[in-house]
């Protein structure tokens, strides 16, 4: 794809979404690191539905800590994983316990180093939390990636990478949430809404959905014929 290309791509996005965030609800980096980490294979909407009972009953490392891995499942049943992730929660908050005073760390390593934190998470952390211009990889960005022929990659740090090349840097601090939200609503996995999207016609993709043919709505003569001729039969 040509430069150009991939700035006007940027640039339409941007107009279409001058300040794009997340859906995650959150009101702390330490609630949106939570929030991020119960994620992972499950939906935004699991996760917030988990978080709108968890965070008022405990949103710091102590509070969650305190409720202890059986505690904390009570709240987070409807996350996928939701075992593995409570595991993770309780230990990821004692680290922060121990080893960063109860603080979200800014360092990618001391992130990673985090129970279930892999670098997708430590990314979005980054970004928005601490103002980094890191580009978190997830399916729906690895599928835009790809489809549109913006940053093409076999897997997701291959697409991170060349996204992270290729994006004009006035871009790059939001392009994660733009490509996200355009992969989750319009560049979908089935039957994408190719018709209605902003890029089209610069997305390199050869298999564009094409528009539904429109559905001829009968006027008003066509029924009165159509009633007229009932009639006439019904007379008969």
């Amino acid at each position: 794809m040509h430069p150009a290309t991939r700035t006007a791509i940027f640039r339409r996005l941007k107009a279409a979404n001058p300040a794009p965030t997340t859906e995650l609800l959150h009101d702390s980096p330490f609630e949106l690191l939570v929030a991020v980490m119960l994620s992972a294979h499950t939906t935004d909407k699991s996760v917030n539905g988990a978080t709108r009972i968890l965070f008022p009953v405990a949103n710091t490392p102590h509070a969650i800590a305190a409720l202890g891995v059986e505690g904390v499942k009570d709240y987070i049943r409807a996350v996928g994983l939701y075992n593995t992730k409570a595991k993770n929660l309780i230990a990821l908050c004692q680290r922060l316990l121990d080893l960063h005073g109860g603080e979200v760390p800014g360092d990618r390593a001391a992130l990673e180093e985090l129970p279930g934190v892999g670098r997708k998470t430590a990314s979005i952390i980054l970004n928005m939390v601490f103002g980094e211009a890191e580009i978190a990889v997830d399916t729906h960005i690895f599928r835009v990636a790809n489809r549109t022929g913006l940053a093409p990659g076999g897997n997701p740090r291959a697409v991170e990478d060349a996204l992270v090349r290729a994006t004009p840097a006035e871009y790059r601090k939001d392009a994660h949430h733009w490509l996200l939200l355009h992969g989750r609503y319009v560049c979908t996995a089935r039957s994408p809404a190719c018709p209605a999207c902003l890029i089209r016609d610069l997305c390199e993709y050869k298999q564009k959905t094409r528009p539904k043919p429109a559905v001829k709505k009968k006027g008003v003569g066509e029924r009165v014929r159509r009633a007229a001729r009932r009639a006439g039969r019904s007379a008969g």
